[in-house]
């Protein structure tokens, strides 16, 4: 079945919709992780903080990504201030995460797809390749990326770039853990965010992998829908889970491989 059949045998346009209280869990998922992975690191407690800060990276990763497709219920000044924000506080270029991943959807697992490079290679290879991977896809976005995204990318490093000089330079040792953290989460991104939801699915690209277990889902922030979210991006996370039970009610045949 073709992804075309697939999009008109499920009713999924009602779920685009936010309501307000979705609209405020989507765009503030990721402050109460924030603020008890810096009040524990503030006062030293770095072990304890490693899962908050796990937990901020989660859930400001959901958070940009459905701000990707438009999907957080805001409008363009206050998604893009949601990308920008969490550029400086992930230690990355969220612009130059985002113009890979549309590339992603469009061109998912062939060679124009710089994003699911590590989706060919083995788990522990896409983890080595992790820092490559954010090389490449600032690299990618300055050469391919047209103004918006180039200004936007450049703009976003040399915010990254005064932050981190201020943290260092003033020597402020629970936000310098805060970014060291950061920039390992983001070297593993080509693992989690790539390989565990795209290997050995390269005969079908769109078919991506998913999760079925409630309480992964619970854990993960529902951020393993995957096969979903590539079927029908424009679908906020939070509705994620309603969309994957219309899928298996009127399409049980479809083959969803697990992600773990």
């Amino acid at each position: 079945m073709t992804h075309k059949e697939i999009i008109k045998k499920i009713e999924w346009k009602d779920l685009k919709n936010l309501s307000i209280k979705e609209m405020l869990i989507e765009n503030n998922l990721t402050i109460p992780w924030f603020v008890l992975s810096i009040t524990l690191a503030y006062h030293g407690h770095y072990i304890l903080a490693l899962p908050f800060s796990a937990f901020f990276f989660l859930t400001a990763l959901r958070q940009v990504h459905n701000g990707f497709h438009n999907s957080l219920g805001t409008n363009k000044f206050l998604t893009w201030l949601s990308l920008y924000i969490n550029s400086v506080l992930m230690m990355t270029s969220i612009h130059a995460v985002k113009f890979n991943h549309i590339r992603h959807h469009k061109y998912c697992l062939t060679e124009q797809d710089y994003e699911g490079k590590s989706a060919s290679m083995t788990w522990y290879g896409a983890i080595l390749y992790g820092p490559i991977h954010m090389f490449l896809i600032h690299k990618i976005t300055l050469k391919l990326g047209n103004k918006y995204y180039k200004r936007n990318v450049i703009f976003q490093l040399i915010s990254i770039l005064i932050f981190a000089t201020i943290v260092f330079y003033f020597n402020i040792y629970f936000l310098i853990y805060h970014i060291i953290v950061m920039i390992i989460g983001e070297f593993l991104m080509a693992f989690f965010a790539v390989w565990t939801v795209h290997h050995d699915t390269h005969e079908s690209p769109e078919m991506a992998r998913t999760q079925r277990t409630s309480w992964k889902n619970k854990i993960t922030f529902s951020m393993f829908y995957h096969l979903e979210h590539h079927l029908f991006p424009a679908v906020p996370t939070i509705k994620l889970p309603e969309l994957a039970k219309r899928i298996d009610e009127v399409l049980p045949e479809i083959e969803k491989k697990q992600t773990f």
